[in-house]
């Protein structure tokens, strides 16, 4: 009679143990509820256990999937070295870095003293934000592309941390407000709280990189302006960094006139998205007619973000895509 055979234990999947230093950053790379080894896990196709004692083991049986998530979790945990926090909509950036990405990218962060650091999470943000930082080559810097980019944000840190470090005296954000077909004259209360409807996502880019008490501060002392478009003829601004944001509604003449403001030790940039304008048809963007005949002026960077740019929420980048389809159609 032959022996009945014992039942084969099942196959334990492959796995590796990463060591890092310290804890907290650790604690920090795994978010709340392990909320960021979800995203990883999900994307890579792999198991995260975080077991204490700065591990992190990496469990699965494709050894490019364990390798790839060694990438994102090294990386995350240098940007949290940085001070920068780990974010789901980061966690989905490092995990779409190209293989050959370096784990931190100093050139590619803003600082801002006693604020908050902003890396760039995608190469197009990491491009821009050197852009912005080469005030040797470039006084003026375009940003242009889809919502969700972090075209506006980035600037609005860029210029915020040149303000605490006192290396301009003002910082000048302007919008059209076509809303109002800037007639502002017949709204209530000051200049500031007219525009201030308009000028929301602004501050509130400037709360992120600043905090409130040192936003409300500066604001209060007058180094951070506001002013729609129309206010800005006529003058000439020194030593500031000033934003054009929603450039895609300034009209043609607008858009000389602002560009044409820039004073002794100034720098600007130009947000907006040339597929999103809200002029009325017979009125051609300002936006798109400066970008055809500034590419390549010397002083002046022009970079354009794409879908791949986009950090708010996965279903932003698909909704670009199909606005982008139905465009081509």
């Amino acid at each position: 009679m032959s022996r009945s055979a014992k039942p084969r234990r099942p196959r334990r999947a492959a796995a590796e143990t990463v060591h890092f230093e310290d804890g907290e950053q650790v604690r920090a790379v795994a978010g709340p509820g392990h909320e960021n080894f979800a995203i990883i896990e999900r994307e890579i196709g792999i198991r995260l256990e975080a077991p204490g004692g700065g591990q992190i083991v990496i469990t699965g049986d494709d050894a490019r999937a364990r390798t790839e998530a060694k990438r994102v979790l090294n990386a995350l945990y240098a940007r949290a070295g940085d001070g920068l926090q780990i974010d789901p909509a980061e966690v989905r950036a490092a995990t779409l870095m190209g293989d050959d990405a370096p784990d931190s990218e100093i050139d590619a962060v803003i600082r801002v003293p006693r604020g908050t650091s902003f890396a760039g999470r995608t190469d197009g943000q990491r491009d821009y934000i050197r852009m912005l930082k080469n005030e040797r080559d470039y006084d003026m810097v375009f940003g242009v592309g889809p919502a969700g980019t972090g075209k506006t944000l980035l600037a609005v840190a860029y210029g915020a941390a040149q303000l605490a470090l006192g290396e301009i005296e003002r910082l000048v954000i302007t919008r059209p407000a076509v809303e109002a077909g800037e007639r502002l004259g017949f709204l209530p209360g000051d200049l500031s709280e007219k525009i201030d409807p308009y000028l929301l996502p602004i501050w509130d880019s400037l709360r992120d990189a600043l905090g409130q008490k040192l936003s409300d501060k500066m604001r209060e002392e007058g180094r951070v302006e506001v002013a729609p478009l129309a206010f800005m003829r006529g003058r000439t601004l020194n030593r500031a960094f000033v934003i054009c944001d929603e450039a895609q509604n300034a009209t043609v003449a607008q858009m000389r006139m602002v560009l044409t403001r820039m004073g002794e030790g100034s720098r600007m940039a130009i947000t907006g998205d040339p597929s999103q304008t809200d002029l009325h048809p017979r009125d051609p963007s300002g936006l798109a007619h400066a970008l055809n005949i500034l590419e390549g002026v010397q002083g002046i960077a022009i970079h354009r973000f794409t879908r791949k740019d986009v950090v708010r929420h996965d279903l932003v980048a698909r909704i670009v895509d199909a606005y982008e389809r139905a465009d081509m159609k």
